[in-house]
């Protein structure tokens, strides 16, 4: 590590609440990383190993495809906001907000991700004999030099599939079928014009400790304005629901554009209630300054 300049980034290799990314500003940075993963085990196993990488500079885009061997069909794009505070500022999370579709990136830029990065890597694991079924997630940031790789998950991608999967008409279940029956490109996947917004309401704390059995009222009213919402980290306490996680609740608007379905979905989240909710208020922002 020490041939390298900051900043740099420091990933546990291992699943670690979305959490276990630091992007080190100076080597110091780099260090402590290295040492509260390997050997204050903040991530438990999952710090055994770490991968060390270069800093990508730009803006994130993620895009989850369904994939049947080497056909791929690739989902709206979105883009996730990581760093708990307004202005991508303070720690990694497992995600702050997304939103979906992205105008303000040009269409040929998702469709470069697509076909230099998300196909080949269908095609490699097929000549690899490993072929793929089930949905792909490519978390991508977008540099100067075009469209570079952050991460793989073979899995939906969260919070992205809560502003993604509102905008699928085409019934699930069939996309599912299809792939898993080798009729994927045969398939007509239909998706809506409108777009979502999430907007993520964590707990007090996150993502370091948090309390957790904070009694949340106002769903049924932030429901009643048209919002969905998605329980994240939520449990059932004698008849009420409270805090149970540090994500705790996704709350997607819809509409006609970026700025309607922002605007919605502030207001549902303006409406729902609990000790200590701490949310960025910055969520698609970038999509309306262009």
């Amino acid at each position: 590590m020490r041939g390298q300049s900051a900043p740099i980034v420091i990933k546990a290799d291992g699943l670690a609440a979305g959490k276990g990314v630091t992007v080190a500003k100076t080597m110091e940075e780099a260090e402590k990383a290295l040492h509260d993963m390997m050997v204050a085990k903040v991530f438990g196993e999952s710090g055994n190993r770490v991968v060390i990488e270069e800093f990508l500079e730009g803006q994130e885009m993620s895009i989850l495809s369904f994939v049947d061997g080497e056909i791929v069909r690739p989902m709206p794009a979105a883009q996730d906001h990581k760093p708990v505070f307004d202005g991508d500022k303070g720690p990694n999370t497992g995600g702050m907000g997304t939103y979906s579709p992205l105008p303000h990136i040009p269409q040929s830029i998702v469709d470069e991700a697509v076909e230099r990065i998300i196909k080949p890597t269908a095609k490699a694991l097929v000549s690899e004999g490993r072929p793929f079924r089930g949905v792909l997630f490519a978390g991508l940031m977008i540099t100067k030099d075009g469209p570079k790789t952050i991460e793989f998950n073979a899995r939906m991608g969260d919070p992205e599939a809560q502003v993604v999967l509102p905008r699928l008409e085409t019934d699930l279940v069939d996309i599912i079928l299809a792939s898993l029956n080798g009729r994927l490109g045969e398939l007509d996947i239909r998706w809506s014009g409108e777009a979502a917004v999430c907007v993520i309401l964590a707990s007090e704390g996150y993502p370091g400790s948090y309390p957790k059995g904070r009694e949340i009222e106002g769903l049924a009213d932030a429901e009643a304005q048209g919002a969905l919402i998605f329980h994240a980290g939520t449990a059932s306490r004698d008849g009420a629901i409270v805090t149970n996680g540090g994500r705790v609740l996704g709350v997607v608007g819809r509409g006609r554009g970026i700025a309607e379905a922002r605007s919605r979905a502030y207001e549902a989240a303006d409406a729902i209630r609990f000790e200590g909710k701490h949310y960025r208020t910055d969520i698609a922002a970038k999509a309306l300054r262009g």
